[in-house]
């Protein structure tokens, strides 16, 4: 078990940025920068013992400091979509910006995607390498209310786990849905219509042509949504009404209280290597890169990834919930803590 610190690059107003870099002695080694909370890489090994990186990233600072597809960020203050960019808190109305369309997204213009968090390495209780993030996001900072006081602690445990637990505090009434937004491939590269997928989840909600939630809960069977069984992703499932095909639906785990539950099930034939996600969150959306440019984007080590070339596993609460009271609630008062883990396990056969 190793941790350790370095300095990666400096922004442009010339602000340090450090990167984390956690082994566990068992083929497992997790990259962190304190840029976006980001995983830049994570290896994990495949059947026959050789690590292998199986998230989207890049090799330089410079890279996410430009236009990316949120590459291993964590996606905040509010992940995913808020219609109109705009909600109504105990009877006062508040403008978010608007970054996708009509409607916000991820955070706004500037989310937590974009902003430098304080890094520190931590050791967990019992003895694995671990490194604590926390960014303190102002009152009307991309127009929501209240100072935001945010704790991230990724840990990689001896059993080849990724585990994240977010912690936040307001001094004011808001709204929090906080998730990771790393992009992965088990083969390391190339389609991934072959992966084999599972979802402990019977329910999605349906979404408007601007993938907004219209405020139902509507079963996946019969669609090309069930993956209650294993199956692959495969393009022939991909038809899925979109604009595009491809995946980029929230679906609603089957379980009652908020203990770890079984988010997914990816194994991927070529490697061998199993991911499986366990949250607390009510749910989670599976996107499938699907507006990754026709002609690629290069990423670490070389590769080139192309549209369906990654998945997405962004456990969350379901979009537009600050406008729809019937979706478990987003608010976050004074006194209270949000608090919700994540764990992507990763095995080989």
């Amino acid at each position: 078990m190793n941790l350790d610190k370095k300095l990666w690059g400096r922004l442009p107003d010339g602000r340090p940025v450090h990167l984390f870099t956690l082994t566990n002695g068992r083929g497992a080694t997790v990259r962190i920068s304190e840029l976006g909370a980001t995983v830049v890489e994570l290896s994990v090994p495949d059947r026959q013992g050789v690590s292998g990186n199986v998230v989207l990233g890049f090799d330089t600072l410079e890279r996410y400091t430009a236009h990316h597809p949120f590459f291993g960020v964590v996606a905040g203050r509010f992940a995913n979509r808020i219609k109109a960019g705009q909600f109504t808190l105990d009877g006062r109305t508040f403008t978010l910006a608007k970054n996708n369309g009509p409607n916000h997204l991820h955070g706004g213009l500037r989310g937590f995607d974009k902003q430098l968090w304080a890094g520190e390495a931590a050791v967990s209780a019992t003895g694995e390498p671990a490194v604590v993030l926390q960014y303190t996001s102002p009152d009307g900072e991309e127009g929501y209310p209240g100072t935001l006081v945010t704790r991230i602690t990724y840990t990689l445990t001896a059993d080849n786990t990724l585990r994240l637990q977010y912690e936040a505090t307001t001094d004011q009434p808001t709204v929090v849905n906080l998730t990771n937004h790393s992009f992965f491939n088990l083969a390391g590269q190339g389609s991934i219509k072959e992966h084999e997928l599972q979802l402990g989840c019977s329910r999605y909600t349906p979404v408007d042509a601007e993938l907004i939630p219209l405020g139902t809960l509507a079963p996946v069977a019969g669609t090309a949504l069930d993956f209650r069984e294993a199956r692959p992703i495969g393009w022939q499932q991909m038809q899925t009404g979109l604009k595009v095909p491809g995946y980029d639906h929230n679906f609603v785990l089957d379980r009652e209280g908020e203990q770890l539950a079984l988010a997914a099930r990816v194994r991927d034939p070529q490697s061998g290597r199993v991911m499986e996600c366990h949250t607390t969150q009510p749910g989670v959306q599976l996107y499938t890169f699907n507006f990754a440019p026709a002609e690629g984007i290069d990423c670490s080590g070389g590769r080139r990834m192309y549209p369906h070339g990654a998945f997405c596993l962004e456990t969350q609460h379901f979009p537009n919930s600050p406008n729809q009271p019937e979706f478990p609630s987003v608010v976050l008062r004074p006194g209270q803590t949000f608090r919700s883990t994540t764990e992507y396990r990763f095995t080989a056969s």
